[in-house]
């Protein structure tokens, strides 16, 4: 954990343990991931998870013991979350931020308030809809390989806090064919290259925001 920045306690790093146990017994039956293999789904997806937790506590202005402060004082949507990837993770190491994780796929919601249940995670919840159906506002929009750059912003851009809401999208390569295809009111705030330990494969997060124009700045 100390490769990525986080300082997770005794009680959250059982809570990753066995959301990951979880993920694997569900799996089995209700295929949350491609992935079956429990290294694969360490270094897939739980370490390409942590990553993000670091540049998203930057950007909410939280330091480590800042983000374990109750109740939760910001809200994220994770967008097309499957087995709850990444929204899970940020709820257990981020109590300060209420995570809802929104599916179009029942039992994948389903699963996810089982996880909230059973991990105690009172800053976790699971909506079964299309994200178009969604209400509310939320601080951070977040989704990881859900959908293009552009699909992505326009089917969100409701949801956005109106004064300081932003994307945050969790991609592989630098995805230039999205980002060209970007319409004029949604432009990249800035974008950061991410190394996850043990994982050879490029990664990055881009930060994007509901105005017009706008290039690319490195984070």
């Amino acid at each position: 954990m100390a490769s990525v920045g986080l300082s997770p306690t005794p009680e959250q790093l059982a809570a990753l343990a066995g959301y990951m146990a979880l993920l694997q017994r569900w799996n089995a039956t209700y295929n949350l991931t491609a992935l079956r293999s429990p290294q694969d789904m360490l270094s897939h997806h739980l370490a390409d998870c942590l990553v993000v937790v670091e540049p998203l506590l930057a950007h909410l202005g939280l330091d480590w013991a800042q983000a374990q402060a109750v109740p939760s004082r910001f809200n994220l949507l994770d967008v097309g979350s499957g087995g709850g990837l990444p929204g899970v993770v940020l709820a257990i190491l981020c109590p300060a931020v209420a995570v809802t994780c929104v599916d179009t796929v029942g039992k994948k919601a389903a699963f996810i308030r089982q996880v909230a249940a059973e991990l105690k995670l009172p800053n976790l919840r699971a909506e079964h809809a299309r994200v178009e159906q969604l209400k509310g506002r939320f601080d951070v929009v977040a989704s990881r390989a859900f959908a293009s750059l552009g699909d992505f912003t326009d089917w969100t851009q409701q949801l956005l806090h109106p004064a300081h809401g932003i994307w945050m999208a969790m991609k592989g390569k630098m995805p230039d064919d999205e980002l060209a295809a970007l319409p004029k009111t949604v432009s990249v705030q800035r974008h950061q290259v991410l190394q996850v330990p043990g994982l050879d494969a490029e990664r990055c997060l881009l930060w994007l925001i509901p105005q017009a124009g706008g290039g690319t700045k490195k984070g």
